[in-house]
C-alpha cells in the first residue's frame, strides 16, 4: 500500500515573492492557455460546435478542480498526490492509447478516439463515484456531519473510491451520444475500445492495491500481502476484533493479517481479458462481437473475484455483493447482445479483425 506518493506544494517561491499555484494561482493560467490552445487546434480540424461539445465539459471539469477542489484538499503540506489518481491517469492514457492503435488502421483517426477517451474517461468516472457514494453513503454523509464537508469527501476521487460497474451507464451513454454526433458505426467503435477499457481496469485496479481497496479475505498463500495500521483491511480487522487488543494499544500496532492480494487478481484478469479480445478481433466475423465477448467474460470473472473480496457485504436480501448481481444482469445484457449479432449479416473478416491481421500489428 502507497496511499500518498507526494506532496505538491499550495506556493511557487517563498516570503513575498511567492506565487499561488491553485485556486487563482500558476495552474490555472497554464489551464486557460493550454484549454484555449486545445479547442482553437480542434475547431480547425473538427469545427467550433464540434471542438466545444468534445472538449468542453473535460475542460470545465479540470478547471473547477484547479480553481476550487485542489485548495481545498491543502493538508498543510501541500496537496497530496495519492497513488490511486495517478493510476486512474495512467490507466485512461493506456486505455487510449491501444484504442488509437487499433483504430487508426479501421478509419478512425487519432483525433476522434481522443475526443471519445475523454468524453468516455470523465462520464465513467462520474458514474463509478456516484454508484460509490451511494453504496457507502452512510460514510460521506452521517450524522452530524455538515453537508459541504459531505460534499467535499464525495468528490475527492484521487483518495479513492469507485465501483466500476457503475462506469457503464454513463460511459456507455457518452459513447453512443459521441457515435451519434459523429456518425460512427457504433457497434465498430465498441469493438476498438473494448480492449482498451480492459487495459485500463487492469492497471486502474493497481491502484486499488496502492490505495488498500478491494481487498481480499485471509489467507496463507505464499503471495498473500498485510496493510499497514489505518488501512481498510486493517480496519475492517479491528471492527472484526480480529487483530490483538493489547497489540493495537502499544506504540507500534501490528499491521493487518495476511489476505488475497484481490486487487492484483482483478489486475492479472483484466489484463489477460485485454489480450483475449485482441486476439479475437481478426476472428469477428461480425461488428459488436468484441465488445460482446468482454461483456459476456469480465462479468464472469467478476462473479469469481468477488468471491474473495470481503470489502462488501450481500445486497437486497441475498449471499450476492452488489458487484455479482451487477454481473448477472450484464451477462443477461451479453446473452441479448449475442442474440442480436446472431441475426445480423455475416461480415467475412469483419473491419477491425482484418485490420489487425492484414497491419500485422498484433494489436
Amino acid at each position: 500500500m502507497f496511499s500518498t506518493l507526494f506532496h505538491i506544494p499550495s506556493q511557487i517561491g517563498s516570503g513575498d515573492n511567492s506565487l499561488p499555484l491553485f485556486g487563482w494561482g500558476v495552474l490555472l493560467g497554464v489551464w486557460a492557455v493550454f484549454g484555449g490552445a486545445l479547442l482553437a487546434w480542434t475547431a480547425r480540424r473538427h469545427g467550433l460546435r464540434s471542438s466545444v461539445s468534445a472538449l468542453g465539459m473535460p475542460l470545465a471539469i479540470a478547471g473547477l478542480m484547479i480553481f476550487w477542489l485542489l485548495p481545498s484538499l491543502d493538508d498543510g503540506q501541500g496537496v497530496p498526490v495519492r497513488g490511486y489518481g495517478v493510476m486512474l491517469l495512467l490507466a485512461a492514457t493506456a486505455a487510449i492509447w491501444l484504442s488509437i492503435a487499433r483504430g487508426r488502421s479501421i478509419g478512425f483517426d487519432a483525433d476522434t478516439l481522443l475526443a471519445l477517451g475523454m468524453e468516455v474517461f470523465v462520464w465513467g468516472i462520474l458514474g463509478a463515484r456516484l454508484f460509490y457514494v451511494i453504496e457507502y453513503h452512510t460514510h460521506f454523509f452521517p450524522p452530524g456531519r455538515s453537508l459541504p464537508e459531505s460534499l467535499l469527501d464525495a468528490i475527492n476521487i484521487p483518495a479513492g473510491g469507485l465501483v466500476v460497474f457503475g462506469s457503464l451507464p454513463t460511459a456507455a451513454f457518452a459513447a453512443w451520444r459521441f457515435s451519434k454526433r459523429r456518425g460512427l458505426p457504433l457497434m465498430r467503435l465498441a469493438d476498438c475500445i473494448a480492449p482498451g477499457l480492459l487495459l485500463g481496469l487492469a492497471i486502474g485496479r493497481i491502484g486499488c492495491f496502492l490505495n488498500g481497496c478491494c481487498y481480499g479475505g485471509q489467507c496463507d498463500l505464499p503471495w498473500a500481502v498485510q496493510f499497514p495500521p489505518e488501512s481498510p483491511p486493517w480496519l475492517d480487522q479491528v471492527a472484526h476484533k480480529l487483530l490483538d487488543p493489547v497489540a493495537q494499544a502499544s506504540g507500534v500496532p501490528p499491521w493487518s493479517l495476511a489476505v488475497h492480494p484481490a486487487q492484483l487478481y482483478a489486475a492479472l484478469d483484466a489484463a489477460l481479458l485485454s489480450l483475449l479480445a485482441v486476439c479475437y478481433a481478426p476472428l469477428a466475423r461480425r461488428d459488436g462481437e468484441v465488445f460482446a465477448l468482454v461483456l459476456t467474460l469480465h462479468p464472469i470473472s467478476r462473479l469469481l473475484l468477488e468471491s474473495i473480496r470481503v470489502d462488501e457485504s450481500p445486497a437486497f436480501n441475498t449471499s450476492l455483493s452488489i458487484s455479482q448481481l451487477v454481473s448477472l444482469l450484464l451477462l443477461c445484457c451479453a446473452a441479448t447482445l449475442w442474440w442480436w449479432l446472431a441475426r445480423q449479416p455475416l461480415e467475412r473478416g469483419a473491419r477491425i479483425g482484418a485490420a489487425d491481421a492484414a497491419a500485422g500489428t498484433g494489436l
